[in-house]
């Protein structure tokens, strides 16, 4: 099983831009660096969520706003190690829009669940595979690190 090791602060961070974004979906980039046992987020950056038809149960990142968080990270020296989305009471678990709508291979996908405006279970999955007609979520053990920083634009 791979692993995503995300700071303490972080995952906080990330866990109150569910309960403020409360009851639509929050959502979110993770930079960090690869190694053998996965995903090491550094940074987490909120983004805003563009899917204003239905933000009570998807998100999307404008293209511009990705492009822009890609060049911070490279500015960095780090990686998109994935993405973070809550689900406004529902479970931390992934949905087949979920799925069809992730295409960074390698990459985390940190989910939240949000019961009644307060953060609960968080789970992360990574999409494996070798190309998008063979592309499935599996799951991470997450670790959290209490040393590690986090930033926020």
């Amino acid at each position: 099983m791979s692993r995503l090791k995300i700071a303490a602060a972080a995952l906080s961070e990330i866990r109150a831009h569910g309960e403020q974004t409360y009851p639509h979906e929050c959502c979110g980039v993770l930079l960090g660096a690869h190694s053998s046992e996965g995903w090491r987020v550094q940074v987490v950056i909120q983004a805003g969520n563009t899917h204003t038809d239905a933000a009570h149960n998807r998100y999307q990142i404008s293209p511009g706003e990705l492009v822009k968080i890609e060049r911070e990270a490279r500015g960095l020296g780090l990686d998109i190690a994935g993405f973070y989305h809550s689900h406004p009471d529902h479970p931390a678990q992934w949905s087949e829009t979920d799925l069809n709508e992730a295409h960074w291979l390698g990459c985390s996908y940190l989910i939240t669940a949000v019961e009644s405006g307060r953060a609960a279970a968080s789970r992360s999955f990574c999409l494996a595979g070798e190309s998008e007609e063979e592309k499935r979520f599996v799951e991470q053990e997450i670790l959290v690190e209490e040393q590690a920083a986090s930033a926020n634009r």
